[in-house]
């Protein structure tokens, strides 16, 4: 369903944002079947001709459009009993001011509009919606279910609605609440305006794009759309009641709100917007593809309520629908869509070129069967340290692996849940999926699903290695497993609503979770949500992990098509997204990544598709040419901060100071994390880079991005990176290596070492991957002793992760014999490459808190 044209509801509030975001939704070609609203208990009954829907449940009422062309003023809700309604709900998740007006936009859109009554009340204040937590007397008591007989109520009248719109842009609470709803009604979420401030602004002409985003860019727009939104509340010390019916989405409105916001302190990120509770909007026109009428609320129609602490609101008694006169081509309004790539990724687009990559005929490579021997035994879940990270693989039991996908993936997912024991799957923060076929993806996604009935799974790769998984075997499963880890030292995006941001997840994985880099003691899953909100605040180093990403367009989510459909643009599009993602979680720096790329054509096409990537890869983090940064050296992260939103500001103490710019995400990379040259500036090295052939992709698609960790809350001044190589010789066997090393000095005095080791193509007998690693660290000991630098591997590590190419069998054998407990994650390859193109053996991950 990702490219058809969706039917849409769209929930309204009255204001800017969700009537902006259905604009969208037509301006991409969607269909609107109807309006939806939550009122407030307080006022009674529905003005204007209405109806009881046909849902099964008298609270819903739906306000036909009628066929009038005239005026049409109506009785407004609440102006009846006006003088008992003194004060506004306040919700975090609705807004209810002006909801009198509301009825009238049936006439003014000509759709049906669906109306309930909000009942309850925010029963869970965490920031991310647990749909399935509590009971069902606790569920009708949470506000956010009224939206969800709400939406039965359409979707029995319009059974042919598959979409819900809302106008979310930086608040995680109402996003998340939406779609919590949307998924289990199995309708598709759509927010065109999540994160929209940080998106690029637009083009001055053919050759570019004007400078710094404007972060009232967003309200330039619907100016420039048509959309008439009028300021109907004010609670911030910058904007009094002479704000109240000013134009917010004019030029006016927008220099006269930014002049007071920023006199009186509360200039932050989203301000502008309203979106920290500032001011918020009641939409009265807009493009006449959506507005065929226009409503007009008199001087005698409005009334100030002031209700203390800086808060004033406008109340309506009287307003009319005056129809549009006839359309005149001056009067087409535009949408402007925002660009699918950044100043900076359009810029690496340019510098690389547009032309294709070019392959030759497929080219035959013979398997030979790979066994991983001699390494460190995996823990198990007992006895384990509290800070100590493991990584499980599993696969299913012999009898299991029959024809049926979902028999096999059941059994994984029964061994992962024995292997938890007592501990929650939770615990569980990231997982590589392998599969023997990627048409199998859908299947096992139902029943791995099933692991993770909580809000923010874990992240996910996944990947097709054919016929290099074990005979007889079909899927493979590795997870990375924190015990004893405590709820708030978890945190996680999962944006599942359809936007021009990034690539949505619809299926049971987040695009990112971060945790600890070292735990604290602990004992049990904590599940107070303030205490877990304290703990997130905790100012020590993060580990993310980020979900693989591969280039889907996210507004259509698609792959580029026709001429768009070039490598180039799939390479760079895909990792747009791992770093607007990794912005968003404040990620400073990336450990290492791969690329993963489908079965290639022949080596030397592999060779070109590694070096491509690899020169991107390094543009992302040191500029190119073409924007004119070499070095990253920018000033530019202020323009990337999305700002906290309305329940950071109230629940989480990061982000307490209202408006504050120290919220915001940094710049990606971050350099001044790195320690000191002689010169006095950060000694700079990009992340290693490697490329990795295997079978399939999901999607179909030309490139999946990896990064294997990403670094947050890390100090100035506290990384140091190096590398070095050997050649190590026996009677055996002869090994070349190079590592590349990562070293941490974290608060508290805590060091992280993140190793990844690379070892050649070459010749020579089968040896024990252990021996070999033991012939390393001897060799970089003896470096680190002359050298004066760092130990590239502890003693007693051992890889996190492994790659391992088919003709690399004098290094590395694997057998598959789905012992769980002593099994590393290991990706079998049909070629790995590095930043050069030169072909590489095995690829060994390792990173050790000390």
């Amino acid at each position: 369903m990702a490219d058809e044209r969706l039917h849409i509801i769209a929930l309204i509030s009255g204001g800017k944002d969700s009537f902006f975001s259905l604009v969208h939704c037509l301006r991409n070609g969607h269909r609107v079947v109807a309006l939806a609203n939550l009122y407030p208990p307080r006022g009674g009954g529905v003005g204007g001709r209405t109806r009881e829907a046909d849902s099964g449940t008298a609270q819903v009422n739906v306000i036909e459009p009628g066929d009038r062309a005239g005026p049409q003023e109506c009785a407004l809700l609440g102006a009846a009993d006006s003088d008992a309604e003194e004060t506004d709900l306040n919700s975090f998740m609705y807004q209810t001011v002006g909801h009198q007006v509301i009825p009238l936009y049936a006439q003014a859109t000509r759709l049906p509009l669906y109306r309930r009554v909000i009942t309850g009340g925010a029963t869970q204040s965490a920031r991310d919606y647990d749909g399935n937590e509590g009971s069902r007397t606790q569920k009708e008591r949470e506000e956010t279910e009224s939206m969800t007989e709400l939406l039965k109520a359409v979707m029995k009248n319009h059974p042919e609605a598959n979409a819900v719109c809302a106008g979310a842009i930086l608040s995680t609470y109402q996003r998340t609440r939406v779609e919590s709803v949307a998924v289990r009604l199995g309708l598709v979420p759509v927010a065109y305006l999540w994160k929209y401030p940080i998106l690029p602004p637009p083009r001055t002409d053919d050759a570019g794009i004007t400078g710094k985003p404007d972060e009232a860019q967003l309200l330039n727009d619907m100016a420039t759309a048509g959309l008439d939104a009028r300021i109907i509340k004010v609670a911030s010390a910058g904007l009094d009641e002479d704000f109240l019916w000013t134009t917010i989405s004019s030029p006016q409105g927008i220099a006269k709100a930014r002049r007071a916001l920023r006199h009186f302190g509360g200039g932050g990120e989203g301000a502008i917007l309203g979106e920290g509770g500032e001011f918020e909007t009641i939409v009265v026109d807009g493009p006449r593809e959506l507005f065929k009428g226009r409503i007009v609320v008199g001087d005698e129609g409005r009334k100030i309520v002031k209700e203390g602490g800086g808060c004033s609101w406008l109340r309506f008694t009287q307003a009319t629908v005056e129809p549009k006169s006839e359309e005149k081509s001056s009067d087409t309004a535009v949408v402007r869509v925002p660009d699918v790539l950044d100043t900076k990724f359009a810029a690496i687009l340019e510098e690389i070129g547009q032309r294709d990559h070019v392959g030759t005929p497929i080219v035959q490579t013979t398997r030979r069967d790979l066994r991983l021997e001699g390494l460190p035994r995996s823990p198990s879940s007992d006895g384990l340290q509290a800070d100590e990270e493991v990584h499980w693989g599993c696969l299913a039991d012999r009898d299991a692996c029959t024809s049926f996908i979902e028999q096999e993936t059941q059994s994984v997912v029964e061994k992962l849940q024995g292997r938890l024991g007592t501990y929650s799957a939770k615990c569980i923060t990231s997982s590589i999926v392998i599969l023997r076929r990627m048409a199998d993806f859908p299947a096992v996604n139902k029943v791995y699903g099933t692991l993770f009935a909580f809000p923010n799974p874990p992240s996910r790769v996944t990947i097709s290695c054919g016929d290099l998984l074990p005979e007889g075997h079909n899927i493979r499963v590795y997870v990375t497993f924190r015990p004893r880890l405590h709820l708030g030292d978890r945190n996680g995006l999962h944006v599942q609503s359809r936007s021009y941001w990034a690539p949505a997840n619809i299926g049971p994985y987040s695009q990112a979770v971060d945790v600890p880099a070292s735990l604290t003691a602990s004992t049990k899953m904590e599940t107070d949500a303030e205490q877990a909100t304290t703990s997130s605040a905790s100012k020590a180093m993060r580990i993310v992990s980020i979900a693989g990403q591969i280039p889907l367009v996210p507004s259509t989510m698609e792959l580029p098509k026709s001429l768009d459909t070039s490598l180039n643009l799939q390479i760079i599009l895909s990792l747009q997204h791992l770093w607007r993602i990794g912005t968003e979680m404040q990620v400073q720096l990336w450990t290492s990544a791969v690329a993963y790329f489908p079965r290639a054509q022949s080596s030397e096409d592999m060779k070109g598709k590694a070096k491509l990537a690899a020169r991107v890869w390094r543009s992302a983090h040191v500029g190119t040419k073409v924007d004119g940064d070499g070095d990253s050296d920018d000033d530019d992260d202020d323009d990337d901060q999305g700002g906290p939103d309305l329940w950071d500001k109230r629940y989480n103490p990061e982000y307490m100071t209202f408006g504050g710019k120290e919220a915001g995400p940094k710049a990606l990379p971050e350099w001044d994390v790195f320690d000191r040259g002689p010169e006095g500036k950060p000694v700079k090295q990009v992340p290693p880079f490697f490329a990795v052939e295997v079978e399939e992709l999901p999607r179909q698609a030309g490139i999946e991005w990896h990064a294997h960790a990403g670094l947050s809350r890390v100090q100035n001044g506290s990384v140091q990176v190096g590398r070095c190589s050997c050649n190590c010789e026996t009677q055996r066997l002869h090994i070349s290596w190079r590592a590349s090393y990562m070293l941490v000095k974290a608060e508290g005095g805590q060091t992280f070492l993140h190793t990844t080791l690379a070892i050649d193509q070459g010749e020579g007998s089968v040896a024990s991957i252990a021996g070999v690693l033991d012939m390393i660290r001897e060799a970089s000991l003896a470096q680190t002793e002359l050298q004066g630098s760092h130990v590239v591997l502890e003693r007693q590590s051992r890889p996190y992760l492994i790659y391992g190419a088919i003709g690399a069998a004098h290094v590395v054998e694997m057998q598959g014999d789905g012992n769980i407990s002593s099994e590393q994650p290991f990706v079998p390859c049909r070629s790995i490459w590095d930043e050069e193109g030169k072909p590489i053996a095995v690829v060994a991950l390792f990173r050790d808190s000390f």
